[in-house]
Order: structure tokens, then C-alpha cells, then sequence
């Protein structure tokens, strides 16, 4: 047989995601035990425990993996024919349109279903 196994993300490589999950759990802690410090602090020692975090986990299989997922959606993206300002103004316009002639038909079968109803069962005004 020719199968070739996919190696799943190994040992080190959980260990650094749970170290990597560790860091940011504590940088929220800090951010609380420390509430008496300035904020400006305490929200930069925040983002300094994010962006660590995210080191550790990006040298995992997983995060290795994440960031070709990312750099092949930009790539991606840049294929992407954009409509221009006329096709934009035109599109949006014919959705609010259709949206106020949908609207306007629910209203008429609602009046006329609450006329039905009110006639049938003799309540309302």
C-alpha cells in the first residue's frame, strides 16, 4: 500500500499552544492585579502578553499552517475585481427598491389578513 499518514500536531506542539494560551491568560490577570497601576500600562503589558502569545503559538504546526492560510487569502484578495462607485450606487439602490416594494406587499396582506380575521371572529375595531 502507498498511504502515507498525516502526522497530527505532536507533543512540543501542544505544549506551546497551552504556553501560549498560559501567557495571554496571565496578561489578563495582571491586567487585574494590577489596577492600581496606569492603564496605559497595564493595557501595553496586555498587548505584550498578545503578541507573545501569538509567537509562541505561530512556531507551532498548526500556527505555521494558520499564517499560510492568511498569506494565501491576501493573495487571494488581491484577485478580487472590486465594483467600482456607479455599480455600487446602482446595486445598493436596487436592493433598497426591492426592499420597499417587498415591504409594501407584506403590509397589504397583513392589512387584509387582520381584516379577515377581524371579520371572522368579530373582535377588533
Amino acid at each position: 500500500m502507498n498511504t502515507k499518514a498525516e502526522a497530527g500536531p505532536g507533543r512540543l506542539d501542544t505544549i506551546k499552544l497551552v504556553a501560549a494560551v498560559a501567557v495571554f491568560i496571565g496578561g489578563i490577570v495582571a491586567y487585574y492585579v494590577f489596577s492600581d497601576a496606569a492603564l496605559l500600562w497595564r493595557i501595553l503589558g496586555l498587548l505584550l502578553c498578545l503578541a507573545a502569545g501569538m509567537g509562541i503559538a505561530f512556531t507551532t504546526a498548526q500556527g505555521r499552517e494558520f499564517w499560510g492560510f492568511v498569506q494565501g487569502s491576501q493573495i487571494e484578495l488581491r484577485k478580487v475585481v472590486w465594483p467600482d462607485r456607479r455599480e455600487t450606487i446602482n446595486t445598493t439602490l436596487l436592493v433598497l427598491g426591492l426592499t420597499a416594494v417587498v415591504a409594501t406587499f407584506f403590509l397589504i396582506v397583513d392589512t387584509i389578513l387582520l381584516k379577515l380575521t377581524q371579520f371572522v371572529t368579530g373582535q377588533g375595531g
